[in-house]
């Protein structure tokens, strides 16, 4: 049987069509990489694209696709509400069928080298290839993002896993890029019936697993003996959250990564903001999903709201749809199930 591994590259880059075009091209040409889903956002100047198939050609469109944006992005002039460290931002592998964690690993391993080397641009891994604890988690590398790594290149803890370790021409234009080996992870972000992006920070500082700084009575932070910051953490596990403002829409948003819906469900997430954005004096208007996404976890929110609105729905396509509604996944756009699951695309 086949192997099957989904790489979701995302690239500082949301607003210039033909730019965008460019990447989804490179991918394009590589016989066996099977492009997607390519989602750009204005607001936040970038774009999500998706690509499946055996490992060497996802691996070769991959890098294609992150020679061009290497050519064609400058982040020197990059503005955008995402945090990003680089014209490729980030390059996950995920198994998707007859392929371990551990084979995306050594593809993550490979792509980074082969980045390194031939693109000179600094590569760290992350998530499950991360080669040191504190880089297991993409903030954590990403923190201080593409303006902070004159900085950051100096400092010996964030020296890079391959690539240049000095802030020279190359970074200066592409940054920095992060790639690694994660479980399925969903890019959902929730709106939220007001423009003040201070209640949306609020409600992802309450709900992700991160949580906040603990305060002393005069405000500042607590560390421990070994002068680790005490956080209280959020109410959701596996689950990152920012507080982002929509400029075109004038609403904001809880923009989440939820790292293993197994644990931390869509629906779960939803309606845990829905309670802290009440407890604000405002209202959750309906949410998207950045990418693609599986089956199975439309499926159990569908199941979810079909049973909290007392509906006895069996048919896939009647949950799928309960799922869409209930969770007003077409506010923004038109959330399209054939083009939105993986399952149905691959």
């Amino acid at each position: 049987m086949k192997q099957i591994v989904e790489c979701v590259p995302n690239f500082s880059e949301g607003r210039d069509a033909s730019i965008i075009k460019a990447i989804a091209d490179a991918i394009e040409r590589v016989n066996g990489a099977k492009l997607l889903n390519v989602e750009p956002d204005k607001d936040y100047n970038r774009v999500v694209v998706t690509l499946a198939g055996e490992p060497e050609p996802v691996l070769e469109g991959a890098f294609q696709a992150m020679k061009t944006a290497s050519e064609l992005i400058d982040m020197r002039k990059h503005h955008g509400e995402h945090p990003r460290m680089g014209a490729t931002d980030v390059v996950p592998f995920v198994p998707i069928s007859h392929i371990t964690m551990d084979e995306c690993v050594r593809l993550a391993e490979r792509f980074g080298e082969r980045a390194g080397r031939e693109l000179g641009i600094p590569i760290y891994l992350y998530a499950n290839a991360a080669r040191k604890p504190v880089r297991s988690k993409l903030p954590n590398i990403r923190k201080g993002e593409y303006e902070g790594l004159v900085e950051k290149l100096k400092d010996p803890e964030w020296k890079p896993d391959f690539g240049p370790d000095v802030f020279n021409d190359t970074v200066a234009k592409c940054g920095a890029t992060a790639t690694g080996a994660r479980f399925f992870l969903i890019a959902y972000n929730i709106n939220l019936a007001t423009n003040n992006v201070d209640i949306a920070d609020e409600i992802a500082f309450r709900i992700r697993e991160s949580g906040r700084p603990k305060k002393d009575e005069n405000g500042n932070t607590m560390k421990d003996a070994q002068g680790k910051v005490i956080r209280i953490p959020g109410s959701l596990k596996e689950t990152q959250a920012k507080g982002i403002l929509m400029e075109a829409q004038n609403i904001t948003q809880v923009s989440m990564n939820l790292l293993n819906y197994l644990v931390t469900s869509m629906h779960m997430a939803y309606e845990a903001c829905k309670k802290e954005a009440a407890s604000l004096g405002t209202t959750v208007t309906g949410s998207e999903v950045v990418g693609l996404l599986p089956k199975d976890c439309l499926l159990m929110s569908g199941k979810f709201y079909a049973e909290k609105l007392g509906k006895n729905l069996t048919d896939e396509s009647d949950l799928i749809q309960c799922a869409i509604d209930s969770m007003g996944l077409s506010q923004l756009a038109p959330f399209d199930p054939k083009k939105k699951i993986i399952d149905y695309m691959i």
